[in-house]
């Protein structure tokens, strides 16, 4: 028997907020979350991109000294995420055994890494703190979530690049509907706006170079666009049966009506411009919770404003929906935060939950000329969705090839 999923707390720390609500009025307003990088290693290392979407609120405003000390900036995110997600679920009672985690990020503990290679080849091994390993594990962040939370029926980690926390909350609807748990906190974190990864992705050609206007510098479909702005930040969703959060009275956002998951096996970067497997991956979201593609209402596109991908996703969109594709109303909330690595797909649920219970689409800022190859109807202010049971899907696609979707309803 199927289970009905819903999602019952949303939290969120972002370039844009320090939590789901701030993030979620901030992109309502179209606030950009890109800013100048205030570091000293920008200039020192003559870093060429000088920007980023940073978190608005930093840690250490919200977790413990010790905490900020024993967990890398991935897991920071994460557990301030998980945490207020957790809060706004009720902070449900629940066994601790029928309570999962799902997490997900794209790099991991970064800055623990590289910050004790530096330390190693400066001041030797004996200057390396115990902690390294544990601190810079990619399932850093469910770990840390799951001591806090008391969660032991599972605590797994999804690195799947940029689809990586679409995949978690994927994960998460079929281990609730195999009965491994009962309630599932799902999402992602990425921490990488450091030298290295900057450099690199700058080397790729894959970033904005707008150092003099950052706050304009992602614009997905528009003609100019010329790559996506890194950005940081963690995102979580509680999950539950309808059966379940009914019986404890909780609030329910929206119904997670579950994902799907595909590979290109083309390209280690560059996304299949057919967009063939992306497709398939909609499409079984969709329908396999025994929906239309006909009865999508929105869509939060991953769109994260580089000349290829954008093309990309299009094209992947056209062989869903047809001519259809032109009267869905399409929001790119990367041109706001920026692109979160294996947090976006995270954030970008969390914008999906609030259109649905909000019945508004959020606005793609920086849209001045679009580009007249990618013919969608882009949402450009808030728009109000039409009354009665809509549905919405978040597509996440990421290096390597992996396309991860989501599809959510209203309740």
């Amino acid at each position: 028997m199927t289970k009905r999923i819903v999602v019952t707390g949303i939290g969120a720390t972002s370039p844009l907020g320090g939590t789901a609500e701030e993030s979620w009025q901030a992109l309502l307003s179209g606030v950009s979350g890109a800013r100048t990088i205030e570091a000293e290693w920008v200039e020192k290392w003559q870093i060429p991109i000088t920007f980023a979407g940073q978190a608005v609120v930093p840690s250490a405003d919200v977790l413990t000294r010790q905490e900020t000390k024993r967990l890398d900036p991935n897991s920071q995110f994460a557990l301030t995420a998980a945490r207020e997600a957790w809060a706004d679920a009720g902070a449900p009672e629940v066994e601790p055994e029928r309570l999962g985690v799902d997490w997900a990020t794209g790099i991991g503990g970064l800055w623990t890494l590289l910050d004790a290679w530096d330390t190693l080849r400066e001041r030797g091994p004996r200057r390396v703190l115990p902690m390294t390993v544990p601190m810079l594990m990619p399932n850093g962040g469910a770990a840390a979530i799951s001591m806090d939370l008391g969660a032991r029926a599972f605590s797994r980690t999804d690195v799947s690049a940029c689809a990586s926390s679409t995949e978690s909350i994927a994960n998460a609807f079929d281990h609730i509907q195999a009965g491994l748990a009962d309630i599932v906190v799902a999402g992602g974190s990425e921490a990488c706006i450091h030298p290295l990864p900057i450099a690199s992705f700058a080397a790729m050609q894959a970033l904005s170079k707008r150092n003099d206007d950052p706050a304009h510098a992602s614009r997905p479909y528009d003609v100019t666009r010329d790559g996506f702005v890194l950005g940081e930040g963690g995102a979580a969703v509680v999950l539950e049966t309808y059966e379940h959060a009914v019986a404890r009275g909780a609030r329910i956002y929206a119904e997670l009506l579950g994902g799907s998951v595909t590979s290109d096996a083309y390209h280690i970067t560059a996304p299949d411009p057919e967009g063939s497997a992306a497709a398939r991956a909609m499409i079984a979201a969709i329908t396999n919770a025994g929906y239309s593609v006909a009865d999508v209402a929105h869509v939060n596109a991953h769109a994260t404003s580089t000349p290829v991908g954008d093309i990309a996703e299009y094209n992947a969109l056209r062989r869903v929906f047809g001519e259809a594709v032109e009267g869905i109303p399409v929001s790119a909330t990367k041109a706001s935060t920026g692109h979160l690595l294996g947090g976006a797909g995270a954030i970008e649920a969390v914008f999906v939950i609030k259109a649905l219970s909000e019945r508004l689409a959020p606005p793609t800022i920086n849209l001045t000329e679009q580009d007249p190859e990618i013919r969608l109807d882009v949402v450009t202010e808030p728009r109000t969705l039409p009354d009665g049971d809509l549905l919405a899907i978040s597509n996440s696609f990421g290096f390597g090839g992996h396309n991860a979707v989501a599809a959510f309803k209203t309740v």
